[in-house]
Formats: structure tokens, C-alpha cells, sequence
């Protein structure tokens, strides 16, 4: 229903005067794609979101937002919408279960298979760009960076990186448990992939040169070849303890060692056993 940056040239200022949510809700309430009776911080019922504040002689008040859309070429109606499908896809295969961004993703680069380039750190993907190394058909693998391992950090500083390649003419995708921005554009990247590294996912079994198949129209994250042999291969075992030191990450440890999956929105799950400081070595005092 929008387009908005980095999918359409418009940023959120223009997507708020051309109706903004207000409107977007109102359209999916109508068209009975959203539940209306949904308790909200506001009151009961997703309509409330299809009002906008106002300011009377500096007393808040509310009004109904737009009905009609403003600008077409940035918000559609529900019976009309830029496309068919939704702007994220789900990936599954021998690699585990990824979702890729694909509104910003032009048709000829949803489909990539090349050889792996394995990462346990984005700025050691960075060091092998400027190195010339990824100068190729390439799948750029960043595992290691899921919830459990590291907190999951931001990863859309590859972005520019991978834009470069692809802009090169290569063949280039992201693969990582890891996650991206919203903001991420042109390149495919099947993210969050579950299960993590750091959990027996199967990204941990990668070595350089595997081939991956990056397939976001059929929905498809998968390692090329003899399945039953990656299947039997040992992990890769980093060491990760550098990822709970320093700038507060020691205050994090107890959500690492008991969150969740991605798929399960990362949450703290209950009643697990978070790690047991080691013994006290030194004279008590």
C-alpha cells in the first residue's frame, strides 16, 4: 500500500501528508485485514488510530483522518495497492528459516547462487571488501550475530559495502542470524535466520566456497550440494566471550544465556538457566 523509502522515493513526511497510518489503518479495517476490537494503549478498538491529534486554542483534540489518499504515488488504497504480495518473504531450507526484505529488492537480484564467504564479525567483511577480496559472484555469510550470541546487533552498515559489489555487476546476497534495518535496500538479505549459529543452526556447518542459493521468489535458503554430508559436518565454535565485555554488555549475559528464538521474537523465555558465575578462586575477605 506505501512506497517509502528505500523502496520508493518518498520519505516519512510525505507518507504522513499523503493520509500517514491513520489512513493505512482505516483502509485494512475496512477491507476486514485487521482485527477491529484490538485493545490498544488508546482504548479498545484499531479504529482510534484512524483519528488525528489536533491542537484547538492549544487544547488536544481529535479528528478523522484522511479518507482519501493524498498522493497515490505514495499511498494506495487496500483494493489497490503497488503490488500483490506483501514487501517481506520467508526463506527455509537446509539453512534454517530466514525473511528477506524484498519491496527494495529489484526482480533480477531476488535469485542468487554463488559461492559462501563466511564472517563471524561485520567489520571483518568490511576489511575483505577493501582487500579486493569479494570481488565476485559472492554469498556473504555473517553468523554468530544472533540473539544468544552477541545481542544481535544492528547490521545495516554492509549495505553500502554490498551495494558496491552488486553495483560491480556481481552477484552478491547476505545471509546472517543476525539483523538488518528497515532502511536496508537493494541487496538481497535473508536475515535473522533460526536457528542461530550459536544454537546448532545449520549456518554454523558453513565453510568458504559452499554454494548457496538465495531464492526469494520461490522462498528458498539453501546450501547446494550433498545435504547428508553438510548434515554430518562439525560446527564452526568461535570463541564469543569478547561479546560480554565492555560498554554494559556484563549487565546483558542473564538475557543472552535465556532468549529465544528470532521467530519467536526474541524474548526472554522463562524458567531458563542462566550461567553460574565461576568459583571464587581467590581468599575470600
Amino acid at each position: 500500500m506505501a512506497k517509502v523509502y528505500p523502496n520508493g522515493l518518498a520519505d516519512v513526511n510525505h507518507f504522513h501528508a499523503a493520509g500517514g497510518l491513520g489512513y493505512m489503518i482505516g483502509e485494512l479495517l475496512s477491507e476486514g485485514l485487521l482485527h477491529p476490537d484490538t485493545e490498544t494503549v488508546a482504548g479498545t478498538g484499531l479504529g482510534l488510530y484512524t483519528q488525528e491529534p489536533v491542537l484547538n486554542d492549544g487544547a488536544l483534540g481529535w479528528r478523522e483522518g484522511a479518507k482519501v489518499t493524498q498522493n497515490d504515488r505514495i499511498l494506495r488504497p487496500a483494493s489497490d495497492g503497488f503490488a500483490p504480495q506483501g514487501g517481506l518473504k520467508v526463506l527455509e531450507g537446509n539453512l534454517g528459516r530466514g525473511i528477506m526484505k524484498v519491496s527494495a529488492v529489484a526482480p533480477e537480484h531476488q535469485i542468487v547462487e554463488a559461492p559462501a564467504a563466511v564472517f563471524h564479525d561485520q567489520e571483518e567483511v568490511k576489511a575483505a571488501f577493501k582487500a579486493g577480496k569479494l570481488d565476485r559472484d559472492v554469498v556473504v555469510v555473517v553468523r554468530f550475530q544472533g540473539p544468544s550470541a552477541n545481542g544481535m546487533p544492528e547490521l545495516h552498515s554492509l549495505t553500502p559495502t554490498l551495494s558496491v559489489l552488486q553495483g560491480r555487476g556481481y552477484k552478491v546476497a547476505l545471509v546472517t542470524d543476525g539483523r538488518m534495518s528497515g532502511a536496508s535496500g537493494k541487496v538481497p538479505a535473508a536475515i535473522h535466520v533460526t536457528p542461530e549459529a550459536a544454537q546448532g543452526g545449520a549456518l554454523a556447518q558453513l565453510r568458504d566456497g559452499d554454494i548457496i542459493r538465495v531464492d526469494a521468489t520461490a522462498g528458498v535458503l539453501t546450501m547446494v550440494g550433498d545435504s547428508g554430508a553438510f548434515a554430518a559436518r562439525p560446527a564452526a565454535r568461535p570463541d564469543l566471550s569478547a561479546n560480554g565485555h565492555g560498554l554494559g554488555r556484563e549487565l546483558f549475559e542473564v538475557f543472552r544465556a535465556s532468549v529465544g528464538a528470532a521467530t519467536d521474537g526474541a524474548r526472554v523465555v522463562v524458567g531458563a538457566q542462566a550461567p553460574q558465575p565461576a568459583a571464587e578462586t581467590s581468599p575470600a575477605l
